[in-house]
């Protein structure tokens, strides 16, 4: 244990920790961590202060029992938090070295105990000072690259992967780009159920309504699973495969083998060229809902491959089979098997027909390969190669394939980017170049996973999932069905997702357009009333006494002034395809410039930073604050009761009073200020300009943003975001997510060459969100991994 006396002549040869300057850092150690907490915070929190009930002054090497303490000691160092403003401030470069210290350390401590990785997930990222990525870069920094490793699929790249096993998907259509196309993201269905169906296409009628119709459809979801939060949530490290999950694959998969090889599993009765030919017999009620309700036409649509062909033939030979395995190996992993792979599923496939005959053991054999690794996971593990005195080696040939593949795709390569794998032209930087700009380059190609950055960036996506509460809902100006609300959320997230893609097009000043422009992508119909104005909300009537009955329930009355906006033009978006025929129309038009402006004041955004009951500032603010500032908030202590009080007839403004003590304002000054200039729409996302009979006040800050040009009071959202859109700062903040986004990984200060790189393209080309991913794409960064060669030198 390093006490206080124990450190008197380390302080006598070292007269200030904060004078250190870059070029003679010495490593930190415990010593050293031991004299940063005495010489900035042990003023006040030594054993008799104890400022915030913590004492530091005792705080030995990282252990089990102490871990949490540390934690608390590096999210306050890091952010800045410790020291208080108003004292003496440690090196940038000091506060760095410490942080890494402390995780190294908790990481060394608690590796028996569950293990510490909570620096390295996605929402805190932020805790690397941002002057230290986009200021002078020290000589001292090694070139970056990132570790070796599997990266597990993101959920909808393997649902993508098996929905074209059985679907076939139309072809791109230059005139009409927003359609769904060929391995475009899968969306919710009118319900936010995320599913791939069995013979949709195929369907020409049924028994019943919709519903029916919803019901009788069979299909399959989402197998593997990713964290339920805000923000970026498909890093590298975070997943593997588990039990439950690998079973729910093996399931499926033997109904997609069953699907491919015979088609929608129904009687001969439920087969026709038109409806009119089914017998009346078979359209009776009571079929609502089952399978046998579902009507096909006769000429198969789905993809007929090899492993239909395999189940066909009554003789089949073992070239069958190997071309059915390869067929099957290459749709699922995205990349041809090796001889060894082929002779290994070949061998599980004969031997489980020979076990079980023809039909169930072709199935069962077959199923293995959805659970080959490379059908879960992307291989990152550069193990060819000669590392270089880094340790680095460069992705090439396959690996760098599929790496430049899965940076825009869910489905496999193009034939361009498999051709030049075969021809030994993927193998060096420049290689990796003209294929990234050759894809960004061609429309046709969809890119889903340029188009999920930006979900996860905003969380538009979230809106339709945010349960709200019935008399909440109806108050706010919502349907009294509560499901038309959830469904119109769903289908706005189909229209952002137009309208991100029509700015990605323009690919101006992308981030800068999507916070302030003033077009939206708009049904009409639907989506008047959330574009429109909240007017008041009254108590409902009394209901008028009847002798005898009850009284009727009376719903709270509400104002509501439809939003009315521009013609404009017709343009189509993706909608989930479950009822057919579907209507995907939208207009292109533009909002009231006092009114709106930006993502961030389309119903959809705003939703998706709500509570069951009312808008939550604080949820806003922190947005602003992580997303566009690139600061972050620690977390709240667990004996911190974080509840605002319940008083239906005060404005949110009032109820977040009890923010502003002192414990709880120096985190809620980083967010509130910045959240409660939404107020200006409630949390439906209306606009309004009245909240409990008295005009809203929509008042707020920016505070320590980092930028002095950028802080400053603001009358309002419109303000702020017209504030924020033009600032260099929020554009480098965005460079930063982009990164962890494509990388996997939160960025480190070696890391700070490829950023400010990155920022530098997409400034020099007008913000363009394609120079961009070119210059992060072929950083050392994203082609580069760091290998451990030791065990197989010492082997």
């Amino acid at each position: 244990m390093l006490r206080l006396s124990s450190l008197l002549a380390f302080l006598l040869i070292v007269p200030s920790l904060g004078s250190w300057t870059v070029a003679d850092q010495p490593p930190m150690s415990g010593a050293t961590a031991t004299a940063f907490l005495h010489q900035y915070c042990i003023d006040c929190h030594d054993a008799n202060t104890q400022e915030g009930g913590v004492a530091l002054d005792e705080l030995s090497d990282a252990t089990i029992d102490n871990a949490e303490l540390w934690k608390t000691v590096w999210e306050q160092v890091a952010l800045k938090e410790m020291p208080p403003a108003d004292e003496l401030q440690p090196d940038p470069i000091l506060r760095w070295k410490l942080s890494t210290w402390i995780t190294a350390e908790l990481q060394r401590a608690m590796k028996d105990h569950g293990g510490f990785e909570t620096h390295l997930h996605p929402t805190k990222g932020n805790h690397l000072d941002h002057d230290l990525l986009f200021g002078e870069i020290p000589g001292w920094i090694e070139p970056t690259s990132t570790p070796a490793r599997l990266w597990r699929l993101h959920p909808q790249e393997h649902l993508t992967r098996l929905n074209e096993l059985i679907t076939r998907e139309p072809d791109f259509d230059s005139k009409r780009p927003g359609l769904r196309t060929r391995g475009d993201h899968i969306n919710p269905n009118l319900d936010g159920e995320v599913k791939v169906y069995y013979g949709l296409d195929r369907v020409i009628g049924w028994v019943g309504g919709t519903a029916a119709y919803a019901a009788a459809i069979t299909g399959f979801p989402p197998m593997l699973t990713t964290e339920n939060h805000h923000g970026l949530r498909n890093y590298a490290n975070l997943y593997s495969v588990n039990g439950s999950e690998a079973t729910q694959i093996a399931n499926t998969a033997e109904d997609i083998l069953r699907f491919m090889a015979y088609g929608p599993d129904a009687e001969p009765y439920q087969f026709a060229d038109k409806v009119g030919q089914i017998d009346k017999k078979y359209k009776h009620g009571d079929l609502r809902g089952l399978a046998q309700s579902l009507f096909y036409g006769k000429s198969p649509k789905r993809p007929i491959t090899p492993v239909h062909d395999l189940m066909a033939k009554e003789n089949d030979t073992q070239q069958d089979r190997i071309v059915a395995v390869n067929y099957l190996f290459e749709a699922l992993t995205c990349r041809p098997p090796t001889d060894a792979e082929t002779a290994e599923y070949l061998g599980l496939l004969n031997d489980a027909i020979a076990d079980l005959g023809k039909e169930d053991g072709a199935l069962l054999g077959l199923t293995p390969i959805f659970l080959d690794r490379d059908a879960l996971f992307r291989p990152e593990l550069a193990e060819y190669g000669t590392p270089d005195q880094y340790g680095r080696v460069l992705l090439q040939d396959q690996e760098l394939a599929l790496a430049i593949n899965a940076a825009f795709s869910y489905i496999p390569p193009d034939e361009a980017l498999q051709q030049a794998v075969a021809d030994g032209r993927l193998k060096t930087r420049q290689d990796a170049k003209r294929e990234i700009e050759r894809i960004l380059a061609d429309d046709s190609i969809r890119k889903p996973r340029v188009l999920q950055f930006f979900r996860e960036f905003f969380d538009y996506d979230r809106a339709g999932h945010v349960c709200k509460d019935n008399k909440a809902l109806v108050g706010a100006g919502g349907e009294v069905n509560a499901e038309r609300h959830y469904r119109a959320m769903f289908a706005m997230t189909a229209n952002t997702d137009r309208l991100i893609e029509l700015i990605l097009q323009e690919d101006k000043n992308v981030l800068g357009e999507l916070l302030t422009t003033d077009r939206v992508v708009y049904n009409a119909p639907q989506d008047a009333p959330y574009f429109g104005q909240f007017i008041s909300s009254d108590p409902p009537p009394k209901p008028k006494a009847v002798e005898g009955k009850k009284p009727a329930r009376q719903m709270r009355r509400v104002t509501i002034q439809n939003a009315k906006l521009p013609k404009g033009e017709t343009i189509h978006a993706r909608v989930a395809q479950v009822v057919k025929p579907l209507n995907t129309a939208r207009t292109l038009t533009t909002l009231p410039p006092d009114q709106r402006r930006g993502i961030l004041t389309h119903p959809s955004w705003l939703v998706a930073h709500t509570d069951a009951m009312d808008n939550h500032a604080i949820l806003r603010g922190r947005w602003i604050r992580e997303r566009l500032l690139g600061d972050a908030v620690p977390d709240v202590p667990i004996t911190v009761d974080a509840m605002l009080p319940v008083e239906p007839k005060s404005t949110l403004r009032h109820r977040m009073r009890v923010t502003r003590a002192d414990e709880c304002w120096r985190c809620h000054r980083k967010m509130d200020p910045l959240g409660l200039p939404f107020e200006m729409y409630n949390h439906l996302g209306l606009y309004r300009t009245e909240e409990q009979k008295e005009p809203v006040d929509t008042s707020g800050a920016i505070i320590d943003s980092g930028d002095p040009e950028l802080d400053g009071p603001v009358e309002n959202a419109l303000e702020m975001i017209n504030r924020l859109a033009t600032s260099q700062r929020v554009q480098q903040v965005f460079v930063r997510h982009a990164f962890r986004f494509w990388m996997g990984r939160n960025e480190t200060i070696h890391d700070a060459p490829v950023l400010q790189d990155a920022h530098r393209a997409y400034q020099e080309s007008g913000g363009s969100m394609k120079a961009l991913l070119a210059s992060l794409l072929t950083s050392d960064a994203y082609l580069y991994r760091k290998v451990d060669r030791g065990a197989d030198a010492d082997g």
